[in-house]
């Protein structure tokens, strides 16, 4: 009888196991099972259990991944609190086969998926798969998707000048302020979510007076919309109750291949432009304007990325690849046609082609050369350097500070109380067959 009770004790914990992790089993299979117990066929018994058990992780198996988003993203995986605040993953869907996946955290666009030349659903978007790597700013630092403000790219020195008052903002670039201060900018703020439907979400967030040395409480919101015609559209509007800068983008990586563990230099891409700003090896502006005539910088007819660089040209020294201000031929006399296409990117192998278009006066094409940090990221999937594109819509960069010191035909981010901001990015994809 000891024996018997002793496995009675085992078959309780595995029905226990059982009953509360997987499902409840039908009461016929547990008589079976005590037959077997009472038969002393122990090999029986676990052949059931062990048979009942797959068959139940197989069936939980199939409704998780019934859960699971169209790019593979577990919505449960973004359910957390950060600073205070809850954070979700939301999804966006049209009737044409794509899918947009997006977190209140950073306003961060997780995942891009679309159909390539075979129906295929394909991620075109690095990211990670989780909140914890989003919010641990010192373990898994990035800004993978974000809607990036209060000023996106660099401040010399971090100092703003502004109506006769000069502020120190934080310095988190070598001396020098990016995207409103990294680790504490609006990229790893949690933003308010205010209104969603199937194929819209807007966040909002309310940025205190002083924040990152900032002047001015500002309320901005970033509008994701998914378009019928599988447009990403992209709205950013702002208001401040005192003088202030605003600069917002969006900063997805796109890799259109389907495999975001290879290079992406084989990408064909496009910059409607004919002159861009050079930068010193802090990546800050000169202040000059310069014609892409004769240079790598030369994107007016779609070219392969990696059969244009040129690690010889300075500018793509510094940078190890391009992370530079194109001044868009799509901007003329203070306003931006954003109907017509600033920039482009191809995928020879996948047919998807991702066309940009912006009411700014200029575009931030950066090609992932920070990357290549061993982190595991979406899928556990380490990307390379060079794997991806970015494409910036925004002000010219340092602005503030060519403003302030009267440089000619530089580009103002300046706000003031009872002005709108506004700025307009579409991405849309289609497939060249």
């Amino acid at each position: 009888m000891m024996i018997f009770e002793g496995k009675v004790d085992v078959l309780t914990q595995i029905l226990l196991l059982i009953r509360n992790k997987i499902v409840i089993l039908h009461p016929k299979l547990v008589n079976n099972i005590k037959s077997n117990l009472e038969m002393n066929n122990v090999k029986n018994l676990f052949m059931g259990v062990g048979f009942a058990a797959v068959a139940t992780l197989s069936a939980c198996s199939s409704s998780s991944n019934a859960s699971l988003t169209q790019s593979g993203l577990n919505p449960a995986d973004f359910d957390s609190t950060v600073l205070g605040k809850k954070t979700e993953l939301v999804t966006l869907k049209n009737a044409n086969g794509m899918e947009v996946c997006l977190t209140n955290y950073g306003g961060r666009v997780v995942s891009i998926s679309v159909p390539d030349k075979d129906g295929k659903p394909t991620d075109v978007v690095l990211g990670y798969d989780n909140i914890h790597q989003y919010a641990d700013t010192l373990n898994s630092p990035s800004d993978y998707g974000s809607s990036v403000g209060r000023y996106a790219n660099r401040i010399k020195d971090a100092k703003l000048s502004l109506a006769g008052s000069t502020y120190q903002l934080k310095a988190n670039d070598n001396g020098n302020c990016l995207h409103g201060g990294g680790a504490t900018g609006w990229l790893n703020q949690v933003y308010d979510i205010t209104e969603k439907n199937d194929s819209s979400v807007t966040f909002t967030i309310n940025a205190k007076d002083g924040e990152n040395g900032f002047p001015g409480n500002v309320t901005a919101t970033a509008k994701y919309t998914v378009k019928s015609n599988n447009t990403l559209d992209i709205e950013f509007g702002a208001t401040t109750d005192k003088e202030t800068v605003v600069n917002m983008t969006n900063h997805s990586y796109f890799n259109l291949n389907g495999d975001p563990s290879k290079e992406g230099f084989d990408q064909v891409m496009y910059i409607n432009a004919d002159k861009f700003t050079p930068a010193d090896s802090l990546y800050i502006p000169t202040g000059e304007i310069k014609s892409v005539d004769g240079t790598p910088m030369d994107f007016r007819k779609p070219a392969e990325i990696g059969k244009k660089v040129d690690y010889n040209f300075d500018q793509i020294k510094n940078a190890t690849g391009y992370d530079h201000n194109w001044c868009l031929n799509t901007y003329k006399d203070g306003k931006g046609d954003d109907k017509t296409v600033c920039a482009s990117l191809y995928s020879p192998k996948s047919g998807i082609l991702l066309e940009v278009f912006t009411n700014e006066p200029d575009i931030q094409v950066y090609t992932g050369n920070f990357q290549g940090t061993g982190i595991a990221c979406k899928h556990g999937i380490k990307y390379p350097k060079h794997v991806s594109v970015c494409f910036e819509s925004q002000k010219y960069p340092d602005s503030p500070t060519k403003i302030a010191q009267g440089v000619k035909d530089w580009t103002d981010a300046t706000l003031k109380p009872g002005e709108k901001y506004y700025s307009h990015l579409a991405y849309k994809f289609s497939v060249k067959k």
